[in-house]
């Protein structure tokens, strides 16, 4: 039934609540490839050095921009320690018969896992939730409500133990 199942993962023991889930699900449903991914936002930086203006004027790369005399370079937040978490997960999954894919993406999280969905024919999505409600959700956002709402993929949404919901 869900042949691909899309994991975003954060870093955190929040995030990773879902596994469970997907084990079971992937066990249970014949699946073909479980996908984790880690979205980070970008960071931009501009480099005026001429040293610097060498080093990156010399580079193919997309994330470099270069216009008079700055380069702007675009950097994802912390893209190898998110590859290194995602492998140790992905190594945990594959020990259990799993066939598991990873991707570090950078994009702002929600539009980041949206996206990927659509473009990578996936079945579903499965991702963790405190379960805020009230003004503690709308101080705090919800990147699982906007993925619900920018999706079209099912969602699974998992509440961490211990949540509870604002009354």
């Amino acid at each position: 039934m869900f042949k691909k199942i899309l994991v975003p993962l954060d870093g955190s023991k929040l995030a990773e609540c879902a596994l469970p889930y997907v084990e079971e699900l992937a066990r249970g449903c014949g699946t073909e490839e479980i996908i984790l991914i880690s979205a980070t936002e970008q960071v931009r930086a501009q480099v005026r050095a001429p040293e610097a203006r060498e080093l990156y004027h010399t580079r193919e790369d997309p994330r470099i921009q270069r216009g008079g005399i700055e380069t702007t370079v675009t950097f994802g937040k912390k893209e190898r320690q998110a590859q290194r978490y995602l492998d140790r997960i992905a190594k945990r999954l594959k020990a259990k018969e799993a066939k598991v894919r990873t991707d570090v993406l950078c994009w702002p999280p929600a539009e980041a896992i949206a996206s990927y969905a659509g473009k990578n024919d996936v079945d579903i999505i499965v991702m963790s939730s405190h379960g805020r409600s009230g003004v503690s959700r709308w101080t705090h956002g919800s990147v699982a409500e906007r993925v619900f709402r920018a999706s079209y993929v099912p969602l699974l949404m998992i509440k961490a133990p211990g949540c509870v919901p604002d009354l």
